[in-house]
């Protein structure tokens, strides 16, 4: 074989492989077409999503795609659309994400490959992550490069602000020199300051909160402050028309204010005085309490108690009423012993609206005949006495007969007193002094009132 062939079989190689790289002549092939050796193995139920972000960095098709550190696919794509750059990845069928997942581009290590790492979201999940869903740019975002983290330090040392460093450092240590006692007791101060707001921190976030929902208020009643601050300035111009009656109105009110003071520095004494002298009386009432109230409830049913309410009905009273009478007593002149009677244990709280008058006798009155006396005389005549029917006579004039009792309406049996009818009075003569007459009638008057 002749020189000029070998290098001619060379030169054809080594345009097949130059062609080979850079996918020159074939249509659609590139170099990441390639199969690589140790790629990760996805299976046949594999799923493709779509993931945009802002920047890629230096991130390659076959990269790594990572849930928890775990390789679980592969990038299968990488395109940009605009500004916003398309990374496709291919995931094993066995992977399980909400459908809101997040994706990061991260690093191996420091100087180590880029990888794509899926995480479920910090906030509430949903949903499940499907063949050709897509993560938004929300969702996206990388870490910071090691090259940027540099870059910003070299920055900061060649021409930040580093060399004035020792600037700040000397002017402070001239400002505390010689007030070191006064800036350890600022410090002090300082502390309980901050001790004080942090136990009122819970009335602190309360006021807050107040603010905020007054704040929340006024701003819903935008349309009425609006609304005031226009009518404001014509209140304004009113005022400043009414200037001169204001001010000769406060000039007056201050006259009042100095007479009243020299009014109520005269009489200081005597309204002390009066006040003292008040004192044990508001001490009486304060000591009567309930009872005074009470007390007066009886003005409006004086002079009844409360119990007379329950025996008025409508137009009359239910009452009843015992009498123990001793007619020879009476006519003898002599008085039987007060009985006593029992004292209300509470006041009336109410008047009777009426009061019932009676209309009938209960029992017929005797019919007694018209005393026949001369011109002259004085005498009363005589009264009758009383004759009860079942065989009762009239009680003798000359006095009780034996055993009876003080009080009973009795008599002894008369066997020639003449028969009388049931349910009237026999009248019989008898004589009474003008003593007696009067003082049973003092008794019949006091009964009747």
């Amino acid at each position: 074989m002749s020189r000029s062939t070998r290098v001619a079989r060379a030169a054809a190689v080594w345009l097949v492989v130059g062609g080979l790289l850079t996918g020159c002549g074939l249509e659609g092939f590139t170099v990441h077409d390639l199969p690589l050796r140790g790629g990760v193995s996805t299976g046949e139920d594999s799923f493709r999503v779509t993931a945009q972000f802002r920047d890629v960095l230096d991130l390659v098709p076959r990269s790594a795609v990572k849930v928890n550190d775990v390789t679980v696919g592969e990038v299968e794509d990488i395109w940009l659309d605009g500004f916003t750059a398309h990374v496709r990845m291919r995931l094993d069928g066995s992977v399980r994400l909400p459908d809101n997942a997040t994706a990061r581009i991260r690093q191996t290590s420091l100087l180590g490959e880029k990888f794509v790492s899926l995480a479920p979201p910090s906030r509430r999940a949903y949903g499940r992550l499907n063949d050709g869903d897509v993560i938004p740019l929300a969702r996206t975002g990388r870490n910071v490069e090691v090259e940027e983290v540099l870059s910003a330090l070299s920055l900061l040392l060649n021409g930040g602000g580093v060399a004035q460093l020792k600037t700040i450092s000397v002017e402070l240590s001239k400002v505390l020199d010689g007030r070191e006692e006064d800036v350890r007791h600022l410090l002090h101060n300082l502390e309980a300051f901050l001790g004080e707001l942090d136990r009122h921190k819970r009335e602190i976030t309360r006021a807050i909160e107040a603010l905020d929902r007054l704040s929340a208020s006024l701003a819903r009643q935008r349309g009425t402050i609006a609304a005031a601050v226009e009518e404001l300035p014509p209140a304004l111009e009113v005022l400043a028309d009414q200037r001169r009656n204001l001010t000769r109105m406060l000039v007056e009110l201050s006259r009042l204010g100095t007479v009243g003071t020299r009014v109520i520095e005269a009489s200081k004494a005597d309204l002390l005085a009066n006040l003292e002298a008040l004192a044990p009386i508001l001490t009486e009432l304060a000591k009567a309490g309930e009872n005074l109230p009470k007390a007066l409830e009886v003005l409006f049913t004086y002079p009844f108690a409360d119990s007379a309410l329950d025996a008025v009905r409508g137009d009359y009273t239910n009452l009843q009423l015992t009498l123990d009478l001793d007619l020879q007593g009476l006519l003898s002149g002599q008085t039987p012993p007060p009985v006593p009677l029992p004292l209300p244990t509470s006041l009336p709280t109410s008047l009777p609206t009426s009061l019932p008058l009676p209309t009938e006798l209960p029992v017929p009155l005797p019919t007694l005949p018209a005393p026949q006396r001369s011109p002259g005389d004085r005498t009363l005549p005589c009264l009758p006495p009383l004759t009860c029917v079942g065989g009762a006579a009239a009680a003798s004039p000359s006095g009780p007969p034996a055993g009876a009792v003080p009080g009973d309406v009795s008599a002894t049996p008369d066997p020639g007193a003449p028969a009388v009818a049931q349910g009237t009075l026999t009248p019989v003569t008898s004589p009474v002094s003008s003593d007696q007459a009067a003082h049973l009638a003092r008794l019949l008057l006091v009964g009747v009132r």
